[in-house]
């Protein structure tokens, strides 16, 4: 099944034994597009007319066994995330902007810290990339974010679609994309393959260490923007602020999107764009 986006031309890169999936579009400064776990390259599809209107160059892959990418990889760890980001990043001429939602905000900071030489600036949307513990007390007196955890860790353990999908219900609270049924179905019939759900279990199930980590060893400026309503954190704020916090002083910024999920991307795609542009002019750019 061809979900590529509809204007752009899907492409492989070959890394090792497996494949990566991305497409190009625009004219202009590069910029690297990675989605989260569980969802495809098609997730920036209403921030990629945005930024190339904008003048940026924009590549949007998929995630090692994820949409288009091949299954069979050693492992899917955020680190290995990071490797294909710089092997795309290399293969298109870099240096880039990485654009990571959620598990791949993770991978973007590895990768920044690695090849500072590579990555000019980091936008993490929604992202793990701190290590995590579930906080008790909220899952007992926060309902959103208790119904987000459930769903998540029964997706790690038991590898359910329907899971999955009733935790993405849960993560667009509110106004959905106009686009939600169709996009929910090809991604369903994408997870139904074989070996794709043991793909998002193992990613699920990979803790965001290694990014961690690396969070005091990047060089670039940094943006985290993140739903106000995003149920993967007990307090989102306090999550975007705590990223900030482990990176060098004066790198990183914070933009919460207001009613917002965990796809703010995909949720409120016009504030998403304004934030990350606005952001690449000031700090970029500018």
């Amino acid at each position: 099944m061809n979900i590529s986006l509809e204007d752009g031309v899907t492409e492989f890169l070959t890394i090792g034994d497996g494949e990566i999936a991305y497409d190009v579009t625009g004219e202009g400064p590069l910029v690297v597009m990675v989605p989260g776990m569980g969802d495809s390259r098609r997730a920036y599809r209403f921030l990629v007319p945005a930024l190339t209107a904008a003048g940026y160059r924009v590549a949007t892959m998929d995630l090692r066994g994820h949409g288009e990418s091949s299954l069979g990889w050693d492992s899917y760890t955020r680190t290995d995330t990071a490797n294909d980001i710089v092997a795309l990043i290399e293969h298109l001429g870099g240096p880039a902007v990485v654009v990571g939602h959620s598990f791949a905000g993770g991978a973007a900071t590895v990768a920044a810290a690695r090849r500072p030489e590579l990555v000019g600036a980091l936008v993490e949307v929604g992202p793990f990339t701190r290590a995590q513990k579930p906080d008790l007390g909220a899952l007992l007196s926060n309902g959103r974010y208790r119904k987000g955890m459930t769903r998540l860790m029964g997706v790690a353990l038991l590898r359910s679609i329907g899971l999955w999908k009733s935790y993405l219900d849960h993560a667009y609270p509110g106004v959905k994309p106009a686009d939600w049924a169709d996009y929910l179905a090809a991604l369903e019939s994408d997870l139904r393959r074989p070996g794709r759900m043991a793909v998002v279990s193992a990613m699920g199930a990979s803790a965001p260490t290694d990014a961690g980590a690396h969070l005091g060893g990047i060089r670039c400026p940094a943006l985290v923007v993140m739903g106000t309503h995003d149920p993967d954190w007990a307090d989102p704020r306090a999550e975007a602020d705590g990223i900030v916090a482990g990176m060098p002083q004066g790198l990183g910024d914070v933009v919460m999107i207001d009613g917002a999920g965990h796809y703010p991307h995909a949720q409120h795609p016009d504030e998403v764009a304004a934030a990350v542009l606005a952001f690449l002019k000031e700090r970029v750019r500018g």
